[in-house]
C-alpha cells in the first residue's frame, strides 16, 4: 500500500499537462461562456434569456475552476494568450489574481492545521477555544462558517473578502482590488443603463450570486464534511491531509463537468499539478487514491456538512451544536 512521498511519485505520470487538452477545454469554455452572456443581453424571450442565465452561472463555475488550474501552474504555463485570458477573467469574476493565488497557496501549504491562519479557508476552532471565546468571537467565526455567509458569498466573500478587505488591509499592496470592483460596478451600470434592469439581473447579476454560491459551498464541503480529519501542527502531515482532509465529492457527469472534477478534490490536494482533466484517470489507476471520503450535492450530505461546526479533540471529530449540548 502506497502512502507518503511513494503515494505523490505514484501521481507525477499524471502530472504531466497535454497541451492540446488544456487549450480545448479553455477555448470552448469559454466559448460557450461568452456565448451565453450574449445570449443573456441580446435575447428577447425572458425564459431564453433565463435559460441563458443559468448557463452563464455554470459556465463561470467551470472557468473558474479552470482558472483556478491555470493559478497553480498546472495548465498553459508560460503562454502569455493564456495569462491575458485569466488575468481578464480573475478580473471579471471579482478575484484579483495576485489575492486569490497567495491565499489559495497558503490554503494548499496549511489544509487542516488546527492553529494555522484562515488564510483562504473556512476557520476551524476547537471547542474549547470556542467555549472561551467572547460573544464576539463566537458570532464572527459562526458566521463566516454559516449557510447565509455561503448563499451571499457574491457580497461577502469576493466583494467584502477578496476587494474591500484586503484594500483596507494594505492600500498600496492592493490597489488593484478597488480598481476591480469599481470595473464590476461599471459593467454592472453599463448593462443597466444600455439593456434595462430585467436584463441586468439576468446576465450580470444573477449568475455571478449562483456561480459564487456554489463556489463557496463547494469549498466548505471540500474540508467541513463527517469524517474529515484536524491536525495540531506538530503533528500535521501533508499526504495525510490531502486524503483525510479532502474530501471526494461524487456528482453525476454534468456536474462533475460543470465543476471541471473539482470534486476530485483529495487528489488535488495530494498533487496539485494534476491537470483537472486528468484527475479521474489518477484516481482509476491508483488504488489508495479510491478510499476516499465521500460528500455529495444530496441535500441529506449538505446538511450534515453544514451541521458542523467546531473540532472535538476528544472523540477526533468535527461536531455541532446538538453534539456540544449532550457533552
Amino acid at each position: 500500500m502506497l502512502t507518503g512521498k511513494e503515494l505523490i511519485l505514484a501521481t507525477k505520470p499524471y502530472a504531466k499537462e497535454i497541451r492540446w487538452r488544456s487549450w480545448y477545454h479553455t477555448i470552448t469554455s469559454l466559448f460557450l461562456l461568452v456565448g451565453s452572456i450574449f445570449g443573456g443581453l441580446y435575447l428577447t424571450n425572458i425564459y431564453a434569456k433565463l435559460l441563458c442565465s443559468i448557463a452563464t452561472a455554470i459556465m463561470l463555475s467551470r472557468f473558474f475552476i479552470i482558472f483556478h488550474d491555470y493559478q497553480h501552474h498546472t495548465i498553459l504555463r508560460n503562454s502569455w494568450i493564456a495569462n491575458i485570458i485569466f488575468t481578464a477573467f480573475g478580473i471579471y469574476m471579482i478575484t484579483p489574481p495576485n489575492i486569490w493565488k497567495r491565499s489559495h497557496d497558503h490554503h494548499h501549504n496549511h489544509n487542516a492545521k488546527l492553529f494555522s491562519a484562515s488564510i483562504g479557508s473556512f476557520p476551524i476552532m476547537t471547542k474549547q477555544k470556542f467555549k472561551e471565546a467572547t460573544k464576539q468571537e463566537r458570532f464572527a467565526y459562526l458566521a463566516i462558517r454559516s449557510p447565509i455567509n455561503m448563499f451571499f458569498s457574491y457580497f461577502t466573500t469576493f466583494m467584502f473578502g477578496m476587494c474591500i478587505s484586503s484594500f483596507i488591509s494594505s492600500p498600496r499592496r492592493h490597489w488593484d482590488s478597488l480598481v476591480v470592483l469599481a470595473l464590476h460596478f461599471s459593467i454592472g451600470a453599463f448593462i443597466f443603463y444600455k439593456f434595462g434592469w430585467l436584463t441586468c439581473l439576468l446576465a450580470f447579476f444573477l449568475p455571478f450570486f449562483l456561480s459564487q454560491m456554489l463556489g463557496a459551498y463547494l469549498f466548505y464541503a471540500q474540508h467541513n464534511f463527517p469524517g474529515v480529519t484536524f491536525k495540531k501542527n506538530a503533528d500535521w502531515n501533508y499526504t495525510t491531509a490531502a486524503l483525510e482532509s479532502s474530501s471526494y465529492m461524487e456528482l453525476n457527469p454534468f456536474m462533475q463537468w460543470a465543476t471541471a472534477n473539482i470534486g476530485f478534490h483529495h487528489i488535488h490536494h495530494l498533487n496539485s499539478k494534476i491537470p483537472f482533466y486528468r484527475l479521474p484517470e489518477a484516481m482509476a489507476a491508483i488504488p489508495e487514491l479510491q478510499k476516499a471520503k465521500v460528500t455529495s450535492l444530496m441535500p441529506s450530505d449538505i446538511i450534515a456538512c453544514l451541521k458542523l461546526k467546531v473540532w472535538d479533540a476528544e472523540q477526533n471529530k468535527m461536531i455541532g451544536f446538538d453534539e456540544m449540548e449532550a457533552a
